[in-house]
């Protein structure tokens, strides 16, 4: 498909440019240089945006004068680091034409509104898509407020109120590429399979006859999955969930550590995609009882990604998680993990120890893989041998050897580990001590000389020691190996582009230990929400930790068996910082808010 090119008559660019030069945007210079050069500008963006589609970074689209003048990078006259952007053309467009402007947020739309109401092929004629349909009352996005007739058909062959807003023709488009493309492509294999008996509900096995299994090179399941896969990514989503309920299946995506629900697709479809990404993932198509694990590569904007597909038999059929792994997120500097000063200094400190064990605590899901691959980027050099033991691997880094657990053929961590220590290793990471048996060999290999890095699933870094005991690990042991312990937790970060000021108030402070006449007049931040954050206040996350070094103090509580407490306030004696402390130190530096503290700490 090539690119699609829409006439913008002289009387519509006229009134771009009035708009733009009425607001100051534009000097008459700047448009009679843009007139002139027109063609050229026009020519240059069409090779850039053949190339961009062709690679597969954007959906063919056509070239507006907008577009032109957006690509041109002006600054906007009155700020140094803000420019003439898209978004920024058409927000004083739809002042002009006294329409709201908006940021369309795909989370928020309702799939059945934005593909049902009109066909494609009108929404791509006249630039335009259904937001919302409340009562009677349709709202409508339009790039194009200078050619109404296509609202105006929609009010005369539907027969809703129509509010109409302004959005930028690159989030219609996307929308428009997006939600159809996914939506036919699901209707299309539901109509080819909607003869098939469903076999995915066990309520209903007993009763039903087996049936041959769908194609997994269906067109139609292929150009779905992918539309999910890039919609995932987009949208900065870190795991995608295959959920099959008793009449339809549900599709969540995980962003920034909250699930939000995308998609509900057709139950008869849900064992048409369940295959076709099983074949992805090199996984058995036929095996449906046994849960699976498996492996996609592939590539966003010039990088390679990695997928990891699990499956898992429930009620109604096969639940597939995706977890994304953009090496952007998972190996990054240490420096951008998120350590406050005191901490970042004794976490480095402890990597660079010759020899050693180093624990890094924390429930599923709270970063300790990013911490512990950053800290391995960081020690990895030609000359040093870093090998990993892993269940799975989290991500292929080819500067690091790594070994995956496999205990179907009996290769597990402390086996694993065993045999990499006739493998000349200088730094070893193991993914969990979760055994007597691994606990021993990394215990074993940290006094021959190694430094091993590890991880345990303990609350916080003093209950590390009494897992250890737990586990069997005598004390003195422990005291001629362990360097630190680090416990941590993702938080997320107030929204840079909505953030506001307020200050905290005297309930909060009573939680956070604060004096409330000390830090009343404290500004901390939160998110007003926008369209970059989906109106939630938060973009991005960031770790909160508790580092505890082990002293002699402590070396000498673990020799008599102390409990958590008494390590913890040992510990504290010598500076160390707890979570808690750590999130109120990051609320009171404006990144975060008192509720997600609340979310993440318990407080």
């Amino acid at each position: 498909m090539g690119i699609i090119y829409l006439y913008m008559d002289e009387k519509e660019k006229k009134a771009v440019f009035q708009i733009l030069f009425s607001a100051g945007l534009l000097s008459q210079g700047q448009i009679d240089s843009i007139l002139s050069k027109e063609e050229v500008y026009h020519t240059r963006l069409r090779k850039t945006r053949a190339s961009s589609v062709k690679r597969g970074k954007e959906a063919p689209s056509d070239i507006s004068l907008i577009d032109i003048i957006a690509s041109l990078r002006l600054k906007i006259p009155w700020s140094d680091d803000r420019y003439l952007t898209e978004e920024v053309i058409m927000e004083y467009i739809a002042k002009y034409y006294e329409y709201p402007f908006l940021r369309i947020d795909p989370l928020k739309l309702d799939t059945a509104v934005t593909t049902e109401i009109i066909p494609k092929l009108y929404a791509l004629k006249h630039q335009l898509v259904p937001i919302k349909l409340e009562g009677n009352t349709l709202t409508i996005a339009t790039s194009n407020p200078f050619r109404p007739e296509g609202i105006e058909g929609i009010k005369h062959s539907k027969g809703y109120e129509v509010k109409t807003v302004i959005s930028t023709k690159s989030d219609i488009q996307k929308i428009i590429t997006e939600f159809y493309g996914f939506k036919s492509s699901v209707a299309a294999a539901h109509e080819e399979i909607s003869s098939h008996t469903d076999l995915g509900n066990l309520e209903q096995y007993i009763k039903l006859k087996p049936i041959s299994e769908l194609s997994s090179t269906d067109q139609h399941v292929i150009n779905a999955v992918e539309y999910l896969l890039h919609y995932a990514c987009a949208q900065r989503a870190s795991d995608v969930h295959i959920e099959p309920k008793r009449d339809h299946t549900i599709i969540r995506f995980r962003i920034d550590g909250i699930l939000h629900t995308i998609h509900k697709i057709p139950k008869s479809v849900h064992p048409a995609f369940v295959s076709r990404i099983k074949t992805l993932a090199r996984m058995d198509i036929a095996e449906k009882r046994r849960s699976q694990d498996g492996r996609i590569k592939t590539e966003k904007d010039g990088k390679e990604i990695e997928l990891r597909v699990s499956t898992l038999l429930v009620a109604f059929g096969e639940k597939v998680v995706i977890r994304i792994f953009d090496p952007s997120v998972l190996i990054q500097e240490i420096d951008h993990l998120g350590f406050l000063d005191r901490e970042l200094k004794l976490f480095r400190s402890f990597v660079e120890a010759p020899c050693g064990l180093i624990l890094v605590t924390g429930p599923t899901g709270s970063g300790k893989t990013t911490t512990l691959y950053s800290a391995l980027k960081s020690l990895s050099t030609p000359d040093v041998n870093i090998t990993t033991i892993e269940e799975p691997i989290e991500m292929i880094y080819e500067e690091f050897n790594q070994t995956p657990v496999q205990p179907n053929i009996n290769i597990t961590f402390a086996g694993a580990l065993r045999t990499i220590l006739r493998q000349d290793p200088d730094i070893i990471m193991v993914g969990e001590i979760r055994d007597l048996g691994t606990a021993e060999n990394a215990i074993q290999a940290a006094l021959t000389g190694h430094l091993v890095l590890s991880t345990l699933h303990t609350n916080n870094a003093p209950h590390s020691i009494t897992r250890l005991i737990d586990l069997g690990i005598p004390p003195f042991l422990m005291n001629s190996t362990l360097i630190g312990v680090i416990a941590q937790r993702l938080v997320r970060k107030v929204c840079p582009h909505c953030a506001e000021h307020c200050t905290i108030t005297e309930d909060e402070c009573r939680l956070l230990g604060l004096d409330y006449n000390t830090y009343k007049n404290t500004p901390v931040s939160r998110g007003a929400g926008c369209a970059q954050c989906r109106g939630t206040g938060y973009l991005g996350r960031t770790g909160i930790f508790e580092v505890m070094e082990i002293s002699e103090k402590i070396k000498s509580a673990i020799a008599e068996k102390a409990p958590p407490d008494m390590i913890k306030n040992i510990a504290r004696s010598e500076g160390y910082t707890t979570l808690r402390d750590c999130a109120r130190e990051i609320l009171l530096q404006g990144t975060t808010t008192f509720d997600e503290i609340v979310r993440v700490t318990g407080i």
